[in-house]
């Protein structure tokens, strides 16, 4: 029987068109989205295949909290690898913090993300954890540049024994001629789980075409290693390398 060696809840939000954070304005807003295949931190979600997407923030002042949800693959596709009744075909992510501004050009965001995966069995299968993950996160951005960290207060997406690992990230968007350019790079560290740590990147390049309505198109990829010639995090049933570079298309309607 396979064992899937899984981290296979991390991708990259920006390539993803995952969540947003906080808002500008105080308010509810809503998004709705579909990518051609759903990577975070690198890694899909989704098989190399589509996702639907969709969430609401609410902002007040410089609070926020967030509900955020897409379609995924890798938690059915690894309960029936290992002969687990196969369930947690949904991620729900549950977010809040705060923003504030240090100086003029310097600003902090800290706040806490809850990634929930409704029904899954994954703690059912032998050395793994149920794959709810909680991480607390803290941001600094100064003029087009972020730099974040977010540390995992439980397991980090079912991989066992992994409490207290972390992500670090710097990222920066850029304007040119109507559109966004976000260059990305992180380092996922996985405690007690050496192997398991990776670097990933993407370049992503984004236009409005109509009001509320984003397109984006983005390069992504890992050097995530292989154990047994596959991939540490996580692989299909097919054995596709879910890490591998790769482009991603999106669309995102923000109302």
């Amino acid at each position: 029987m396979k064992k899937i060696l899984s981290l296979a809840g991390l991708a990259l939000a920006v390539a993803a068109l995952a969540p947003t954070m906080a808002m500008a304005d105080d308010g509810v807003s809503f998004n709705a989205g579909v990518v051609t295949d759903y990577r975070y931190r690198g890694i899909s979600q989704t098989r190399l295949k589509p996702a639907v997407q969709g969430g609401v923030d609410f902002t007040k002042g410089a609070f926020y909290v967030g509900a955020w949800a897409s379609t995924i693959k890798w938690i059915k596709d690894a309960e029936s690898v290992n002969g687990v009744e196969a369930k947690g075909g949904l991620e729900l992510d549950l977010y809040g913090g705060y923003k504030g501004q240090v100086t003029k050009d310097l600003a902090y965001d800290v706040g806490a993300l809850v990634y929930l995966y409704p029904g899954n069995k994954y703690g059912d299968i032998p050395g793994a954890k149920n794959a709810n993950t909680t991480e607390i996160y803290g941001a600094l951005s100064f003029g087009p540049g972020t730099v974040k960290y977010s540390h995992s207060v439980t397991t980090l997406f079912g991989t066992g024994n992994s409490k207290n690992s972390g992500y670090l990230e710097a990222s920066a968007t850029y304007e040119l001629a109507g559109l966004s350019i976000t260059p990305h790079l992180g380092y996922q560290s996985v405690a007690k789980n050496g192997d398991f740590s990776y670097l990933d990147y993407s370049l992503t390049v984004g236009k409005e075409v109509v009001k509320g309505l984003t397109v984006t198109g983005a390069l992504v990829g890992t050097d995530a290693k292989k154990i047994g010639g596959l991939p540490a995090y996580y692989y299909a049933p097919t054995d596709k390398d879910l890490g591998k570079a790769a482009v991603v298309l999106g669309a995102k309607f923000a109302f």
